[in-house]
């Protein structure tokens, strides 16, 4: 086989983590590489500059700037998709029109594969003033009836290092979706990535990080160029 043919055809996506905190694009980096199929060209990136936790109106927009201005820049190598690691809408319309590739966030891909289990699910976020995003979120993919969801309380950065407070709120909110009869829950920020699994083992319940979701829906509606 010709190496620059298999090449050209090798899909390859690029997975922005919008806020510029290190340990979570680190944290999401262990996680894909151990998600992406052998065969699929992955890589984790963040914009040099905006904020630490996307968690106001203000970083919202700045973060939307600069992830815009990073796709602008690489957009020329080819990635047959991307995926923003958040649970927003950040900047997913208006990267769609200008790469013309799938685009997805993990909001829409955790959200959608949550369900898809037919019953009330719940997003667990971190600051509560990411709920009403969510919910708005939801009513936009059509399943906001059976949708439910609450935050820890905590930002970015300390659900990231999971100090022990996180973890006490993120353990009890899970535990509540349980007693309430959730069918699926599905963890609504980047700072959760990797958890997914270990969470689910543990308590026996469908636990979704949107990650494995997000991966599964770029390749399979990715363009790859035949070389």
């Amino acid at each position: 086989m010709n190496p620059q043919h298999s090449l050209a055809n090798t899909p390859r996506v690029l997975i922005i983590n919008p806020n510029t905190n290190r340990h979570v694009t680190h944290s999401i980096q262990t996680l894909i590489h151990r998600l992406a199929p052998v065969d699929v060209v992955t890589e984790v990136t963040s914009p040099a500059q905006g904020p630490t936790a996307i968690e106001t109106d203000q970083h919202k927009a700045d973060a939307t700037q600069h992830v815009l201005a990073l796709i602008e820049q690489r957009k020329a190598e080819g990635f047959a998709g991307y995926i923003m690691a958040c649970f927003d809408d950040i900047a997913i319309a208006q990267a769609r029109a200008l790469t013309q590739a799938p685009v997805i966030s993990l909001a829409e891909a955790g959200i959608r594969h949550a369900a898809a289990s037919g019953g009330l699910f719940t997003v667990i976020t971190t600051f509560d003033e990411a709920v009403p995003t969510i919910e708005a979120l939801s009513s936009a993919y059509g399943v906001a009836e059976r949708c439910r969801v609450v935050a820890t309380g905590m930002g970015v950065a300390d659900t990231a290092a999971q100090t022990e407070r996180a973890e006490t709120r993120l353990h009890e909110a899970i535990k509540e979706a349980i007693r309430i009869h959730s069918t699926a829950i599905v963890l609504g920020s980047g700072a959760f990535a990797g958890r997914a699994k270990a969470l689910q083992q543990r308590y026996g319940i469908a636990i979704n990080d949107g990650f494995a979701e997000a991966l599964d829906y770029t390749l399979k509606n990715a363009q790859v160029t035949k070389g």
